[in-house]
């Protein structure tokens, strides 16, 4: 006869849910943000006044001299937009309060060096115009009349005023600074005329000076 066996039935298990202490999840947030890669932030300049103001600030040479941009004429010392090594207290204690002068700081270079460039272009295209006048001259030749006897010889005299007067009657821009004449013209004659139109250009012109014309009576 089978024996029989009594077998009690497992006990089946029960999972038990364990509540994480704070120092377990605070353990675990900080495992978890070692974990994630690392975010630079980025920290604004603070602006440091003191250092602008030495940066701003004309620089002292080992002479003791310091460097500004003069902004006027200066005797002895340079024209608007030069730079210059003046003594600290004279630039302090006359050019800048005068306005005569301002720091050489980069900005204010920085203008001065555009403005000699438009100058610049300004002279080149001027030296241009001049050279073109010029040309024009050299082609044309001009006549005065004059008062003179039988050998020649004026009862007058021609002059600078004179000949830039009959140029300009001629559209040609000329004053009696750019007429070259060692003198009066005295006599009758054909003379060369030097003109000195400026920035170094130099031209000439044919000049006629002759007896003034008169209508004498048919007998």
């Amino acid at each position: 006869m089978a024996k029989m066996t009594d077998k009690k039935p497992a006990k089946a298990k029960t999972k038990v849910k364990v509540k994480a202490s704070t120092k377990a999840k605070k353990a675990a947030a900080a495992a978890a943000a070692h974990a994630k890669p690392s975010v630079t932030t980025l920290t604004p300049t603070v602006r440091q006044p003191g250092v602008e103001r030495r940066r701003n600030h004309p620089t002292r040479s080992k002479d003791g001299y310091m460097e500004i941009l003069l902004t006027h004429t200066v005797p002895h010392f340079g024209q608007p937009g030069d730079l210059v090594k003046v003594r600290p207290g004279f630039a302090r204690n006359y050019l800048l309060p005068q306005g005569l002068a301002t720091f050489a700081t980069p900005h204010n270079l920085r203008i001065v060096e555009k403005h000699r460039q438009r100058l610049y272009q300004l002279e080149v295209a001027r030296r241009a115009d001049l050279q073109n006048l010029a040309a024009q001259i050299a082609q044309r030749s001009v006549t005065i009349e004059a008062n003179a006897n039988a050998e020649g010889h004026l009862y007058g005299s021609v002059t600078a005023d004179q000949i830039a007067a009959t140029l300009k009657a001629d559209n040609f821009p000329i004053e009696a600074e750019n007429v070259r004449i060692e003198g009066p013209l005295k006599e009758l004659g054909l003379y060369t005329i030097k003109l000195a139109l400026g920035q170094d250009v130099t031209t000439e012109v044919k000049l006629w000076v002759v007896p003034t014309h008169t209508d004498e009576p048919v007998a």
